[in-house]
Order: structure tokens, then sequence, then C-alpha cells
């Protein structure tokens, strides 16, 4: 996939030092990705690159409002969002990733581009559960959903204990 050319960090003509840049998020970079979970948005995502000869290390610090459609109620809404990531970039003989945060690049990369890391880390910042803020002091008054068999009641009820519970239990106590 092609990015956003502002996006594109040219690290072959880089200083062995620390480098910072500043990058503006929008619609473009949200809507670039199919089935993103975030279309919409607007931010600033500031870059510190630090250049040695054999790794650099990324500093992300990204403050951005993302349009979120509420679980609940259906409504868009704003969610600020703001994180620190950081991530390690070495210089190898292949592309491939060695964990979340380091992966490796050839030798002879020109350029790098920062905009699926970004898009990456502010995907991963949007919860699970999107819930309006008109819904957020309503959200600890349900209450949790509990599973329990007629049978268990009616049992506890009658003193009846199920045989099996019995011999887990007296496990439980030897130690």
């Amino acid at each position: 996939m092609k990015g956003l050319r502002e996006f594109q960090i040219d690290i072959f003509n880089l200083g062995y030092k620390l480098h910072e840049f500043e990058f503006q998020i929008d619609n473009r970079l949200l809507r670039m990705y199919e089935h993103s979970l975030v279309e919409k948005g607007s931010g600033i995502c500031k870059l510190s690159l630090e250049k040695s000869e054999t790794m650099m290390n990324l500093h992300f610090h990204i403050d951005v409002k993302v349009e979120l459609i509420c679980d609940r109620s259906l409504d868009s809404f704003d969610y600020p969002i703001k994180l620190e990531e950081s991530l390690i970039i070495k210089f190898g003989e292949d592309n491939y990733s060695l964990s979340d945060d380091v992966i490796v690049i050839k030798d002879d990369t020109a350029t790098i581009d920062v905009s699926e890391f970004i898009y990456e880390f502010i995907t991963l910042a949007v919860p699970l559960k999107k819930l309006h803020p008109r819904y957020e002091e309503t959200e600890d008054d349900e209450p949790d959903l509990i599973y329990t068999s007629e049978d268990e009641d009616t049992d506890r009820e009658n003193g009846e204990v199920d045989p099996r519970w019995e011999a887990l239990k007296k496990l439980k106590g030897k130690k």
C-alpha cells in the first residue's frame, strides 16, 4: 500500500543524531486503510527519531481527537487520544518483524513510511466498548450479568452439594 507523501522520512540522508518531525493527522490518513475502525479525526504527531549506525529509536507522541460511533445510541462523538509509543528499527539483511516494537529493515532502505505506525497506534487506543460521554455515568449503575442454572440454586437451598465439588474442596484443603 502506498502511503501519504508527507509521512515519508528520508532516512538515508539523516545524520547519526536526534531528529524531530511533526505530522498532521487528518481524515486522509485514517481513511487510507480498508475496514478502518476510525475514519474521521484530526490531531498531531510529534516524532523523535534517533539514528545510529545499527538502528533507529522512534518515539511517537500522538495527540488526536477521533470520531467514534456510540455502541448504545449510534450517535457520533469525539474521543480524545493522547499516547506515547516507542519503536525500534534495526538495520539488517531483510525486512521482518522481531516483535511488536522491534522491526528490521534492509541496510539500503532509503525511506520509511511512518503513517502505518501512527495509524496502528491510534486504532489500538480506541476502546472496545465505545460509549458516548453522556452514558459513562450510567454504565456503572447497570448490574453485571451472571449466569446460574436453576439446578445450582435449588441444590444450595436444599443443602445438597454435588459430590464432585466436595472432592475438589478436600483437595483444596491439602497443601
